[in-house]
């Protein structure tokens, strides 16, 4: 049996609130599962401490049983000092799209087209 810690999600629309749970992969996100580990509102300012509440050590002795966290609660472990932080590389996570690098290019082409007029006319000058 393949064990994740995820997350499960409850609360209603557009007002999300999370139970941490140790659950079967085959099993669907909201449904069935083993242990709840703690909970998690990220409705709550980043700073407040109950906005992730976790049984730390029910956690690592699933991970010790071979459970699989997904990436979200790993970085809540990172953020609490007991998993070593892992090396995430998204280089294109900040370029902007094609769109929008064609809208940049003829907006730069429209401003070069501008100016040239007015360099035109302080030579002659």
């Amino acid at each position: 049996m393949a064990l994740k810690i995820r997350l499960a999600r409850g609360g209603s629309k557009k007002r999300p609130h999370y139970a941490i749970v140790v659950a079967d992969s085959r099993m669907p996100r909201d449904g069935r599962f083993i242990e709840k580990l703690g909970t998690y509102n990220p409705l709550l300012p980043k700073g407040d401490e109950r906005r992730v509440i976790m049984d730390i050590e029910r956690a690592k002795a699933w991970i010790a049983q071979g459970a699989q966290t997904t990436d979200r609660v790993s970085r809540f472990l990172e953020a609490a000092g007991e998993v070593d932080k892992k090396e995430r590389s998204n280089p294109k996570k900040g370029t902007p799209g094609k769109a929008a690098q064609e809208r940049a290019a003829a907006r730069a082409e429209k401003a070069a087209a501008a100016e040239a007029p007015a360099e035109e006319a302080a030579a002659e000058e």
